[in-house]
């Protein structure tokens, strides 16, 4: 079941929405929490329902099946693993047209000793993200009645590694540290582009995965903020903001942290483009609740009444919905793993050049965003700021 345009708009809509609310170093996946939107949209009622459909983007009684759309796709994507897990309670009767959506094996049992299951969700947790991340987000109480999970992973390897480096900047806030630099040259000067957008311009530079995952690395002018570059990163993935490719830039400084030039060379040589960045490893715990009206659980939240009887007679209110996420950079390739959960409660001097060459050099030699992408639908997996280098 291939992703249609349908739903990586909008999933990549609530990237951006989110991303919006970005203001420091940071790293999330939206792509991690929608598949549980859509799925407690198919069940709500009401407001809940209302709100839910408004975050996931789409009708609620599409919902579902656009969720189970994303997880089929690690079927045609290697290195990416997403997973759905629902646990609840003996005494917890689900609908069997929403339970019947979900897949085959995951529904799982609430034994009602909280320190137990813990363990199994930390357990699952670790499992399907390969270790990235140990521990499930929500913690399990005696009154949780239902735990609702996505794990999604993703590990790629690039197409030509980078050469580690030490960077030293000459401004911004990262100057005069000497960082893990990573630098490599290509003549695919379409790697890189500049879009212009209402806060500023942005220089993007794609790293090209093995597996169909690739890296946008994201540049703002300065003044811009973390959410204003990602937003327009989003823009770009989805076709609402043109860029300018590297080989049609102007010649001098043509973005942020980009400069086009010609350089003389003693043989004929192809333009080149010259990228220059950080190593990084970026954490990150959303409480999703603090931005409850992003996520459309506001309603959801209040224990004084029932919100899902599609998914189950028994009343049931949100009491906690978190996301753990790590995204890490390095020469060789990049990994990254997410886990939200949502858990329901009741309520010499050289000889004389004779030619030149263009050359195009993009340096990210102080903060930036970053997406991963999933290379055929432009579905972005996860997204987030590096403050700090790693």
């Amino acid at each position: 079941m291939p992703i249609t345009g349908t739903t990586t708009r909008a999933v990549n809509g609530l990237t951006a929405r989110w991303a919006a609310k970005s203001s420091g170093e940071t790293v999330f996946s939206a792509a991690g929490v929608w598949p549980l939107l859509a799925f407690l949209a198919a069940g709500a009622q009401g407001a809940a329902r209302e709100e839910l459909a408004r975050a996931v983007g789409l009708p609620a009684d599409e919902s579902a099946d656009r969720a189970r759309e994303l997880l089929h796709a690690p079927a045609t994507v290697r290195g990416l693993d997403w997973a759905l897990g629902l646990w609840t309670v003996r005494t917890l009767e689900l609908r069997e047209e929403w339970a019947a959506g979900l897949p085959a094996d995951a529904h799982g049992v609430l034994s009602g000793d909280p320190d137990a299951d813990q363990r199994e969700l930390d357990a699952w947790a670790g499992k399907r993200t390969g270790g990235l991340i140990e521990r499930m987000p929500v913690e399990v109480r005696r009154d949780t009645e239902l735990v609702l999970a996505s794990a999604l992973a993703l590990r790629t390897t690039w197409q030509r590694p980078f050469e580690a480096r030490p960077v030293r900047p000459s401004a911004g806030p990262w100057q005069g540290r000497t960082l893990r630099g990573l630098s490599r040259r290509s003549v695919r000067l379409d790697r890189v582009g500049v879009a212009a957008v209402r806060g500023g311009r942005v220089t993007e530079a794609r790293v090209l995965g093995d597996h169909g995952v690739d890296v946008h690395l994201l540049l703002g002018d300065e003044h811009m903020t973390p959410g204003e570059v990602l937003e327009a990163g989003v823009a770009v993935l989805d076709g609402a903001c043109p860029i300018a490719k590297g080989a049609l830039l102007p010649y001098g400084p043509a973005g942020p942290g980009l400069r086009v030039e010609e350089r003389p060379c003693a043989t004929p040589q192809q333009p080149t483009l010259e990228l220059t960045t950080v190593a990084f490893e970026v954490r990150a715990h959303h409480d999703l609740l603090r931005l409850h009206a992003l996520f459309g659980l506001t309603a959801a939240r209040d224990a004084g009444q029932g919100h899902f009887p599609g998914i189950s007679a028994s009343p049931l209110a949100v009491g906690a919905a978190r996301q753990s996420v790590l995204a890490r950079f390095d020469a060789l390739g990049f990994e990254s793993a997410a886990v939200t959960a949502v858990a329901a409660a009741p309520g010499g001097a050289p000889p004389t050049p004779r030619h030149t060459s263009t050359v195009v050099t993009a340096t990210f030699d102080r903060p930036f965003g970053f997406l991963a992408v999933q290379r055929e639908t432009g579905l972005a997996l996860t997204a987030g700021w590096v403050g700090e280098p790693g």
